[in-house]
């Protein structure tokens, strides 16, 4: 498919790009890892010759990414999965300093949104990157035309593979999917420690609360779900987890945890953060009965966990930023509700997202599995494909190497015990 005439980027502010480069480059201090792949990305060049597509969170992490994409050979162009995650200083840098087309701003609305979408796809890309399936459902609906020239798409988080496995089990899927949220060295420490602690942050930068004393209600123990109740509970604060999973629950109930119904956790929560993934976790009978000056926010991929349209309903009066990114709907009865961050990703709306040391093996194995899905002679299979465990070790191994931390190797003689069911016990 010809591409359509180039566009070179839409950011806010272009005279951030200096100090943007500065928070990008502080983050690539502690990203060894991504950035022993984009040195050895310079000398071998993997991806010369193909257009890179990348809907993401535009932060000083995936900054760094992008830049190992670039060294690699490749033109790269990149949007936003989220309109409050992005940083406008190390957009504005992305452009100037790294070569890349960058469409977004932070606190675009929803027309921008999609027109930049569109113009990332406009390069007709060979491989994209989604955090959420944005790039790839916009292909599926309108821009069929690009499905024979894409090698692969690679999905970064939870919420957009449970997305493409099931359009996959519908037999809509069109192009080859790399799981790369399913990579071990991504979702046990991004999904658990980067969103535990950086969803506690975001709530603490927006609200200045003290965690200690409060009940803070987790909805949905997954692997982001199991971070943010971790931290909440080191910094001395009653949680509560709701769940539908029977499993996911009697976890929660032995880590130590109180597990019950939302119905129940709403009378007695001070904080509320949902994790799930899917819509409308908080309803309108949960504000109904929630205590005055309760909490509510989402660190979930989308913001359609909190039922934002019937809380405003519900309001008799609403106050837009009564801090910044905190809005207040106050209820029959005087009863406020803080919502944070527009209920949209509270970590990146009122913080800065994930520390650089967990995104530099999530990155790792975003650029490493580029790599593999480039370079094979054959074109993937259309489904929804894991991460070669291969690479998912490497990365391990390369970032257990950066923290100067050595393993133990097994003998011969205990892989030939483990590779056997002759050998006795």
């Amino acid at each position: 498919m010809a591409r359509k005439a180039r566009s070179d980027g839409d950011v806010a502010s272009p005279g951030l790009a200096d100090a943007g480069r500065g928070r990008i480059e502080w983050a690539d201090r502690d990203m060894p890892v991504l950035r022993a792949l984009r040195e050895r990305f310079g000398r071998e060049k993997p991806l010369r010759g193909l257009r890179m597509g990348a809907c993401m969170h535009v932060t000083t992490e995936t900054a760094n990414l992008m830049r190992a994409l670039r060294a690699g050979g490749a033109e790269v162009a990149l949007c936003a999965s989220n309109p409050l995650s992005t940083q406008d200083d190390a957009a504005a840098a992305l452009a100037r300093h790294y070569g890349v087309r960058v469409f977004a701003r932070r606190g675009e609305d929803t027309k921008t949104f999609y027109r930049h979408l569109g113009q990332v796809l406009d390069t007709a890309p060979s491989i994209t990157f989604d955090d959420g399936a944005d790039l790839v459902s916009t292909i599926h609906r309108s821009r069929r035309d690009l499905v024979p020239g894409l090698l692969a798409s690679l999905e970064e988080t939870t919420t957009g593979v449970i997305r493409l496995r099931a359009m996959e089990k519908d037999g809509a899927l069109r192009i080859p999917v790399i799981a790369v949220n399913d990579a071990d060295t991504k979702h046990m420490f991004d999904n658990r420690y980067g969103t535990g602690q950086s969803t506690l942050d975001g709530i603490v930068r927006a609200t200045n609360v003290l965690v200690a004393g409060r009940t803070i209600v987790v909805a949905g123990y997954g692997w982001c779900g199991r971070g943010f109740a971790m931290r909440a509970r080191g910094l001395g604060a009653n949680v509560i987890v709701t769940e539908v999973d029977p499993v996911k629950a009697i976890e929660a109930l032995m880590d130590g945890y109180r597990v019950m119904p939302m119905a129940e956790a709403a009378r007695v929560g001070d904080v509320f953060c949902t994790v799930t993934g899917d819509i409308r976790v908080l309803r309108a009978e949960h504000f109904r009965v929630m205590k005055d000056g309760a909490i509510v926010c989402n660190s979930g991929h989308f913001d359609v966990e909190i039922d934002l349209k019937a809380l405003r309903r519900m309001a008799k009066r609403f106050r837009a930023d009564v801090k910044p990114l905190v809005d207040a709907y106050t209820l029959p009865g005087d009863r406020t509700i803080h919502v944070l961050g527009q209920g949209r990703l509270v970590n990146l709306a009122c913080a800065e997202g994930h520390p650089a040391s967990v995104m530099d093996m999530s990155f790792a194995v975003q650029a490493l599995a580029a790599e593999w899905a480039a370079t094979r002679r054959r074109r993937l299979p259309v489904k929804v494909h894991r991460v070669p465990e291969e690479l998912d070790r490497r990365v391990a191994k390369l970032k257990l190497g950066t923290m100067g931390v050595r393993i133990d190797r097994l003998t011969p003689e205990q892989v030939a015990y483990l590779a056997s069911w002759q050998m006795g016990t």
